[in-house]
Order: C-alpha cells, then sequence, then structure tokens
C-alpha cells in the first residue's frame, strides 16, 4: 500500500522525524523484537542500568529526573530525533565519547531503524 506523501509528512511531524529521513522507514514489530536485547538495562517505564525511554524522541540526552547519567551525556547536547538515535546506535561509544553505556552498538542500518520506528510509537505512547 502506497502511503500518501501529506500523510507520511504529517507522522514524521508527529514523531519528530524529518520527511527526508522517513523512508525507508522500519518495522516497528520488529522493533520491538530488537528492543528485546536492550531490555537487560533499560525499560520504557522505569530507569535501570540504564535511564527509562519513555518520551525518548525530542529529549535532550542526559536528562531523565532520577538517573544519574556521565557527564559525556549530559554534556553531549544530543536530542534524539531518527538521526541522533541512529548515529549513537550505531556506535554509541564513538559518537559520546565517556558514555558508560558499554553496547558496542547495532551495526545493521535496517535493525537500527526498525528499532527506532518501534521507539517512536512506544515511547510516545507510554505515560511518564
Amino acid at each position: 500500500m502506497q502511503v500518501p506523501s501529506w500523510l507520511a509528512g504529517l507522522a514524521c511531524l508527529l514523531l519528530g522525524l524529518s520527511p527526508a529521513r522517513a523512508e525507508p522507514a522500519g518495522d516497528p514489530q520488529r522493533g520491538e523484537q530488537i528492543y528485546s536485547r536492550c531490555m537487560g538495562c533499560h525499560s520504557l517505564q522505569v530507569n535501570r542500568t540504564g535511564p527509562r525511554h519513555c518520551g525518548l524522541i525530542g529529549r535532550r540526552a542526559g536528562t531523565v529526573p532520577g538517573f544519574d547519567y556521565s557527564a559525556a551525556m549530559r554534556e553531549s547536547g544530543l536530542v534524539w530525533d531518527q538521526d541522533t538515535l541512529d548515529a549513537f546506535l550505531a556506535a554509541p561509544m564513538d559518537r559520546v565519547p565517556g558514555t558508560t553505556m558499554t553496547y558496542a552498538g547495532i551495526a545493521d542500518p535496517q535493525q537500527r531503524r526498525e528499532l527506532i520506528a518501534w521507539l517512536a510509537t512506544a515511547a510516545g505512547q507510554c505515560a511518564e
């Protein structure tokens, strides 16, 4: 099914994504499966070893109340959107040297797109 361009643009606006980066979109259902790798340290609702992901899209990095971030993350100046998440998830320690997130990253660009698609959907729907 072809999505009308106005609908894709609206979805991008609502999800905080740039229309140019909206395609190729990831599959949120596959992204949810990929997120299971993250759940040892993260969840949507509560801080664990890593910060919670509720409200992730559009949030400035290092700002979840009650989570003790590294200075590198607090001072990174990043705002989480499709581009910043993609770069960070590809190589967290390269993107934010000094981060305490020791995960090596997700090398496969399609898997990153799918994870980001799921995060954009799920993290925007949970209660803060």
